[in-house]
Parts: C-alpha cells; sequence; structure tokens
C-alpha cells in the first residue's frame, strides 16, 4: 500500500491543467529544494491538438516545460539534463533544429531513446531535471 506520507524537505508540485495528470496520478513537474523535475511532456497545443510534425510537437512540449520551471522559478537555462523519447528514430534528424534552439547553450546532459508512445499520434516525449544551486 502506498505512503501518502509527505516527504520532510517543503515539496512544490506544479500542474499545467492537463487532464493526463489526474488520470494518470502525477504533477508536470516537482521542485524539491535546488531541483526541479519536470515529467515526459508530449507535443499537444493549448486546445488539446497535436501536430503531425515532429519538431513541432517538440517545440510545444518544450514551451510546456518552460512554463511549468517559470512557474517553480525556475528558467530554461536551469536544465542539467534532458531526456527525448521519439517512437522512431527518422525524427532523430527533424529535431537538430529545434532542440539546438531550446539547448544549444545551455547544453544540458541529454539522451534520446527510441520507444512506443501511449497514443500513435505522440511522436516525442520530453523530460527535464534542473538544478539551480
Amino acid at each position: 500500500m502506498p505512503s501518502n506520507k509527505k516527504p520532510e524537505t517543503k515539496r512544490k508540485l506544479i500542474s499545467s491543467g492537463s487532464p493526463f495528470e489526474k488520470q494518470f496520478g502525477y504533477s508536470r513537474a516537482v521542485v524539491q529544494g535546488d531541483w526541479i523535475f519536470v515529467a515526459g511532456s508530449t507535443g499537444y497545443d493549448g486546445e488539446g491538438n497535436m501536430p503531425e510534425s515532429v519538431a513541432q510537437q517538440a517545440s510545444n512540449a518544450l514551451r510546456t516545460i518552460k512554463a511549468a520551471m517559470e512557474a517553480g522559478g525556475f528558467e530554461l537555462g536551469h536544465t542539467v539534463r534532458v531526456q527525448y523519447t521519439i517512437s522512431d528514430m527518422k525524427y532523430a534528424d527533424q529535431l537538430t533544429k529545434v532542440l539546438g534552439a531550446y539547448f544549444g547553450e545551455i547544453r544540458p546532459a541529454a539522451t534520446m531513446v527510441v520507444a512506443g508512445m501511449i497514443k500513435p499520434e505522440m511522436k516525442i516525449e520530453i523530460e527535464v531535471t534542473g538544478f539551480k544551486g
């Protein structure tokens, strides 16, 4: 049985308002001390539409991540780790420009993996860890 005990250190939970957060039982981001952990974010736009282009999906996901980080008192420049999950390796080359635009100067440690997504229209999911200590 899961424990409902809260951790001793102050924790801030951040929501983007996505229905997935409630359905799956997670927060868009969690701030714990000098750290922020941003959940995997996909490319839905503000109206719940998923663009066809993997580059546009990545851009939408990164806007969601940036907003979550700002809500937690962080900037995208605090990113120390990023994981990209793509549904097909053919998308890797299509992402270079958009990922470089967001992270080219920040240069966090990064991993890109190919894996299945929970919905067929999803082509990329991006997860970020930030630190500002």
